[in-house]
């Protein structure tokens, strides 16, 4: 209750002066040692007066972010035990990051006097275009991968193949360092020790792509952005000999930095999966189950580098990764089919596949950024090109009328798989003051290419070659091009400060099946080629109160294009009980979204608020059809899918030694897929709950546990069942903060599994599986620092 009412009042009373538009940050440091100096006191006056006109407290980081409107400032930095700090500056259009700010000692203060504070976790921060996650601050992500940070992150779903969804919505546009990448086709390759932040914008403007519903998942990697000789070492090790390292280096001046790291890991895991089906046909009532036990051994080696020139108002950087990735899989699935009536068994299985796979990404990115002597005037150009090359071969023992693996199997089966994929960037921004406000400007041009041969058939015992099933076998080819151009122009008004953009983009589409049995496919589902022209407008609007409250609206039109693996046309037998197939034919969403935000601050307590509503016209979504005992599953376009929802996200430091993080998100999906069949309707409420709360205990050790919780969520079709889990993690810092020890104790109730239902005119089916989440970890990792 009394929550409640505090949350009342923020919206009773947030009806006051005006404050301002944009946004300016820094960090307080001690110009004697360089650390960080939390709570200290931060004001701004307007040049030539002494009336302050916004203050802000350092977090445990020593950063602190204040509102104000464009203009020359004066600001003072005063923390006890240290000198007042003074500077005149000039605040711009686009705000303005002050850097790292250094205070220095007072002169009479005895050197013995030493002064501490208890660090705040703010593993989430509210932006006004959504929010910052920064890993570090989550215990629980040590020594994990960028898997393992989204599942901690407010709104995100990670499902247990690793696909991500954003406020209910699985498509998501992830980008990395700001670039469409083919690492983002893998994001558990990428380890968390190499993440800086994360970017979550839910409803971007037009300066953003406009592919995806769900907005944009931006993953900034680790530069080394600290002045002097900088490294960091990190090991963990874990149970199943779970095992990651990596080591970071930099090295920035005014004139130049270079930067690189290498991480490996080694991610053995375990899982085991049931599916049971019952259905109807001509009046037989019949059960299929089905029983998975899987290993699975994961191998990588990820090498980042990168470095930037400086020279005058200019700078050019390159920026690179390289990942290698072996995989040596085996799984062993059973299956039987059962007449209900007679209790008879029809046919019974076992498929044991041995999979070995590799894989090798390439992204590099060519920068060039120019400054003006205007702070609001940029000009930033990039070309970028990254490669994912990946080899696949299965070898498949199958054994007929049985349920045990006694004796040689039935037959061999086996396939190989040669992927390739490439994707080109080009883009060029600019920004220029325009009247009183500010244009800007870009285009952005796509290339990618999706090259993908596939063949599976009989193994000969003798040689071990393949003779190809022409019915499964094919070779596909997709292509797209899009080319954008985007303008936005912001300004302030006296109680407001708002942007209005439309971006364009050309959609140029082709894909080609070859080297398959015609019989299966229709000539017309042989090459698709699609050409479509789109405008998406954004508008964003800010009110700014006092120090403590913000306002915010946005306004988005997006599209959601079918990718290459949505569109194959050809069956994907390689479980003959369950067969996915494409749609070629299969057409874009297109997304309207509107926000509506509240952000409060006050001392160790903020609390955002969001509601959002999204309209998918269009809406994809994965349909089961069940014919002669057979599941099929393929994407079909929907009329439309309705989104409504509010989020929360709160950070409370309670006391000086316990401070908790908190999200919450509940929505409402209202799915009309009459087109295909009346029963394809469905809707329902879901919601989230995540909690991190950090706790200092004796001996300098800070507790950290981290809840989650997924409520049931529909589908058109049926529902995801509920997910929880708990995780529990400790700390330590040895001298002065350079070593850190820590143990993490993942899924402590080992209750983190995932199942649903599906259900339709002739079948219900259940399935559950269930990785192995329950492991410990134990890290230790090493920070150095030179000035130079």
């Amino acid at each position: 209750m009394k929550n409640l009412i505090l949350v009342s009042l923020i919206f009773l009373n947030s009806f006051q002066a005006l404050s301002q538009s944009v946004t300016v940050s820094g960090t307080v440091l001690s110009a004697d040692s360089g650390k960080v100096l939390p709570y200290a006191q931060v004001a701004f006056y307007k040049s030539g007066s002494d009336k302050i006109v916004t203050g802000s407290t350092t977090d445990g980081n020593g950063a602190f972010e204040v509102g104000l409107e464009p203009g020359k400032y004066r600001y003072v930095v005063t923390f006890i035990g240290y000198e007042d700090y003074s500077q005149e500056v000039k605040i711009g259009k686009r705000g303005k990051d002050l850097g790292e700010i250094a205070i220095p000692v007072k002169a009479e203060v005895m050197k013995e006097v030493k002064v501490e504070g208890n660090e705040i976790k703010r593993p989430v921060l509210a932006t006004m275009e959504g929010m910052e996650i920064d890993p570090d601050q989550t215990i629980a992500n040590v020594g994990g991968s960028l898997l393992d940070i989204l599942r901690n992150t407010p709104s995100v779903n990670v499902s247990d193949d690793g696909s991500v969804s954003l406020r209910g919505s699985g498509s998501t546009n992830i980008l990395i360092d700001g670039r469409n990448s083919a690492l983002a086709s893998d994001l558990e390759q990428i380890p968390a020790s190499a993440i800086e932040s994360v970017e979550i914008i839910n409803n971007p403007n037009a300066k953003y792509d406009a592919s995806s519903d769900g907005g944009v998942i931006n993953i900034k990697l680790k530069r080394g952005e600290e002045i002097g000789a900088n490294a960091r070492a990190e090991l963990t090790m874990g149970t199943r000999m779970r095992t990651n390292a990596s080591v970071n280096l930099s090295q920035r001046t005014t004139k130049y930095a270079v930067y690189g790291g290498y991480s490996f890991r080694k991610w053995p895991r375990v899982g085991r999966g049931v599916t049971e089906r019952r259905s109807s046909f001509d009046g037989d009532n019949e059960l299929l189950r089905q029983e998975q036990n899987s290993t699975n051994e994961d191998l990588e080696n990820t090498i980042n580098y990168g470095g930037d020139y400086f020279w005058g108002q200019n700078k050019l950087s390159i920026e690179g990764v390289f990942n290698t990735e072996d995989e040596d899989d085996f799984q062993s699935s059973s299956a039987f089919i059962q007449n209900l009536d007679t209790e008879e068994i029809l046919t019974s299985y076992v498929r044991d596949n041995s999979e070995t796979e590799e894989n090798a990404t390439y992204d590099n990115a060519l920068i060039y950024e120019r400054d003006f002597d205007d702070e609001d005037k940029f000009f930033r150009a990039s070309a970028s090109i990254s490669i994912r090359d990946q080899t696949e071969n299965q070898d498949i023992s199958i054994y007929n009328n049985t349920l045990l693996t006694e004796g040689d199997p039935d037959r061999r089966e086996g396939s190989t798989t040669d992927e390739f994929r490439n994707t080109s960037v080009l883009q060029a921004d600019y920004a220029t003051p325009v009247l009183s406000g500010l244009l800007e400007a870009g285009y952005k041009s796509i290339f990618r290419k999706f090259d993908n041969d596939y063949i599976y058939g009989l193994v000969d015992g003798a040689s071990g070659e393949i003779t190809p099933y022409d019915s499964i076998s094919n070779s596909f080819l997709y292509q797209d091009q899009i080319h954008a151009l985007y303008a936005i122009y912001s300004d302030s008004l006296s109680k407001f400060n708002y942007a209005v953009g439309l971006r364009a983009e050309q959609t140029i589409l082709q894909n080609e099946l070859s080297n398959v049995n015609t019989s299966l496919v229709s000539p017309e589902d042989l090459n698709n080629e699609q050409q479509y022209l789109n405008f998406f407008p954004s508008v964003q609007l800010a009110y700014f109160l006092n120090d403590k409250n913000t306002f915010k609206t946005t306004y988005s039109r997006r599209i959601d294009r079918p990718n290459a693996w949505r569109l194959n046309p050809f069956p994907d037998f390689a479980d003959s009980l369950n067969v996915r197939v494409g749609e070629p034919n299969l057409q874009p969403e297109y997304i309207n979204s509107f926000e509506l935000g509240h952000m409060y601050q006050s001392g160790g307590f903020t609390l955002t608020t969001n509601a959002f509503y999204r309209r998918i016209d269009g809406q994809v979504d994965w349909i089961v059809r069940v014919e002669d005992g057979i599941s099929y599953r393929g994407p079909q376009n929907l009329n439309t899918a309705n989104f409504y929802g509010v989020e929360l996200i709160n950070t409370t430091q309670v006391t000086d030694w316990w401070n908790v993080n908190a999200s919450y998100s509940i929505f409402e999906s209202r799915i009309d897929g009459t087109n295909l069949d009346n029963s394809f309707t469905n809707s329902g409420v879901s919601w989230y709950a995540k909690v991190t709360t950090d706790v200092s205990l004796p001996l300098s050790l800070n507790l950290q546990l981290t809840g989650n919780y997924f409520a049931p969520e529909i589908e058109a079709q049926g529902r995801d069942l509920a997910r929880y889990y708990l995780d529990a993690s400790l700390q330590r810092y040895f001298w002065d903060k350079q070593v850190s020890v820590s143990a993490s104790f993942r899924d402590v109730f080992d209750t983190r599994n995932y199942a649903g239902e599906n259900y339709g005119e002739n079948f219900s089916q259940t399935y559950e599986y269930n990785r192995e989440t329950q492991i410990v970890l134990l890290t230790a990792s090493y920070t150095f620092n030179q000035d130079m």
